[in-house]
């Protein structure tokens, strides 16, 4: 059973790592089960949010303006977890936007881990909903603020101890950290002619971009181009 570890969680644009983005880091990281050093950044995505996003989250754009990309976020949060195990509820999912922006940024970032969904799913009744709040309320664990990064960090660190207390001593070897496999290729930038290409399109069929051009990637470009194009036309 691991006792170490960082307990991290991530607000984002959407739920896929190839097209949407990281809008929050927070992470809390853990010594022989006591929580210490705790990591909080905002991400600009350079893009501007859906109104699900902002309901569910809180966060709005006006807030991550300022705000610093995933391409700094990215090194001060590597640094922050240096090489520990890294726990969340259903951590795969930090853990591919995590590794995309690692990689695009030129680091490798291959990591054991711990979910605490998979967790609840062993240990909570079948009929019960095992979503971060439901699996916390369930063990009489109480979250401060639902869909922000560091309480759901701190939340999910909570759920993996009540759930080893209760537990580890029945079925240790659940509370073991495994590899984590998420295989991703760095995105290439997009080129001037692309962009140019694009931005023809947009002021021809008079198209308001949400992301903001220089900060979107080749293929990025190319899935826009496509779509515009299948729905209104070339120029």
């Amino acid at each position: 059973m691991i006792s170490s570890y960082v307990a991290v969680d991530l607000e984002t644009t959407g739920l896929d790592p190839k097209h949407d983005k990281i809008i929050e880091i927070g992470a809390v990281r853990v010594t022989e089960d006591t929580p210490g050093a705790t990591f909080e950044s905002f991400v600009n995505p350079y893009r501007s949010l859906e109104e699900h996003i902002i309901s569910l989250t809180g966060i709005r754009d006006g807030q991550l303006k300022t705000a610093q990309g995933i391409e700094t976020v990215i090194s001060r949060f590597l640094d922050f977890a240096g090489d520990l195990p890294i726990l969340g509820h259903h951590i795969i999912f930090d853990y591919s936007f995590l590794k995309r922006a690692a990689v695009n940024k030129g680091f490798g970032f291959e990591r054991q881990g711990v979910d605490t969904l998979k967790l609840a799913r062993k240990f909570i009744p079948e009929d019960r909903p095992k979503k971060l709040l439901d699996s916390c309320l369930y063990f009489g664990i109480e979250m401060k603020q639902s869909h922000r990064a560091l309480s759901d960090a701190f939340a999910a660190h909570e759920l993996y101890q009540s759930m080893k207390f209760k537990y580890g001593q029945i079925e240790p070897e659940a509370f073991c950290s495994t590899g984590l496999i998420y295989k991703v290729k760095k995105e290439q930038p997009a080129s001037k002619r692309q962009k140019e290409h694009l931005q023809d399109l947009l002021k021809y069929h008079k198209i308001t971009l949400a992301a903001q051009l220089d900060h979107l990637t080749r293929n990025e470009i190319s899935r826009i181009t496509d779509k515009i194009i299948a729905q209104y036309g070339r120029i």
